[in-house]
């Protein structure tokens, strides 16, 4: 994980940094750190210490927690501009899961000890990171009322839409791509079932002309047809 100069044009441009003062930025950047992250590469590993929080400036990465029984789940998906490893801000002193970049990534970090006084110089902040933590929270519930009560074929067209909505980006041909690399094992790790499991339902649904895939890549080209598969 290489350490590299910011360019504080780079930054301007998220909603947590745009109406910020110069001097309030100034302050904010004095101390932040700039890391980039390789592919396969951990921000920071589950059970660590959590010295410090995260904001992704860009590429993507995946959050994976292993259960007490050893099972691999991706928890969720970051992306740019939004702000992660805020363990301290929910009392925690370590990581509960990892963080792994899946494309090279460029992280601003900051020291966990400053969070109260990054929190007080810009207060978006703490509306922000209160609102991701009960999103999460509300999809962690989802997911496991999903995993207990459903047949995975809804699990896989739950989380499929999902993505969509959070990171899709049209297409010429009305499809939606999920705009970030994603392996059939993801989806199999995000929804609680195997591998050979997502790839027998992704080609059924390729066939059926509801997604198109590709080597880690993967568009919705019906999805009113994936929501009635979800609906069951």
């Amino acid at each position: 994980m290489a350490s590299r100069k910011l360019d504080r044009s780079l930054i301007r441009g998220f909603d947590l940094f745009r109406d910020m003062t110069e001097e309030n930025l100034d302050a904010v950047l004095a101390t932040v750190q700039v890391r980039t992250v390789e592919p396969g590469e951990p921000v920071f590993s589950q059970g660590a210490p959590a010295d410090e929080f995260y904001l992704l400036l860009h590429g993507h990465l995946k959050v994976i927690q292993v259960t007490p029984s050893g099972e691999q789940v991706v928890v969720r998906h970051v992306l740019p501009g939004e702000v992660f490893g805020i363990a301290r801000a929910i009392r925690r002193t370590d990581y509960p899961a990892t963080a792994e970049a899946v494309t090279e990534s460029l992280v601003l970090v900051w020291m966990s000890s400053q969070w109260q006084d990054f929190v007080t110089l810009n207060p978006v902040l703490a509306v922000n990171a209160l609102e991701a933590v009960g999103e999460r929270l509300q999809e962690a519930h989802t997911r496991i009322r999903e995993l207990s009560t459903e047949e995975v074929e809804r699990r896989v067209a739950h989380a499929l839409l999902r993505l969509v909505r959070r990171a899709g980006r049209k297409e010429e041909d009305g499809g939606i791509l999920i705009d970030f690399p994603l392996t059939r094992q993801d989806i199999a790790e995000m929804t609680g079932t195997t591998l050979h499991t997502v790839s027998r339902l992704l080609s059924a649904w390729e066939g059926q002309g509801i997604v198109r895939s590709a080597r880690r890549r993967i568009a919705v080209t019906d999805e009113n047809r994936l929501a009635a598969l979800a609906r069951g």
